[in-house]
């Protein structure tokens, strides 16, 4: 995977300014303010700052927190960081193809894998499918 490195000014650019709070900033969006977090519909979630295939749909759940949750990652896409800001011990997930903050890993989930990727909506894009399967095929997601 090629890796991407903008400046903050070019980033700026590209971005919202809600987006760039949150994926240059660190920022959370508001609770239950993403459309994402009742979304049903097959696809695949990419980074909004790079296109990077993160989440397949079939991965997402509803944890009830307000934010779009998930209980894995497509390998290889995600790093975790140690975050211990704001007098919290969490674990920080950001794209691994552009080190843009997505949100926070927890291990509170309710599926086998016991994770739970809590994300803010405003750092993903749907890339909706009719089958995910033939998608992921054809991708090599």
């Amino acid at each position: 995977m090629q890796k991407i490195t903008k400046t903050e000014e070019e980033w700026k650019a590209e971005l919202t300014p809600e987006q760039y709070e949150v994926l240059r900033g660190k920022g959370t969006e508001a609770r239950m303010s993403s459309s994402l977090v009742h979304e049903k519909a097959d696809g695949m979630y990419m980074c909004v700052a790079c296109g990077n295939p993160l989440f397949a749909s079939s991965a997402k759940f509803d944890s009830g927190t307000g934010w779009p949750s998930f209980d894995q990652a497509i390998p290889g896409s995600v790093e975790e960081i140690t975050d211990d800001s704001h007098g919290m011990h969490r674990t920080e997930v950001v794209c691994a193809r552009c080190k843009s903050h997505l949100g926070h890993i927890f291990n509170d989930g309710p599926t086998a894998t016991g994770n739970r990727y809590c994300l803010n909506g405003v750092c993903l894009d749907l890339q909706k499918t009719d089958t995910e399967v033939d998608d992921q095929r054809e991708h090599n997601w």
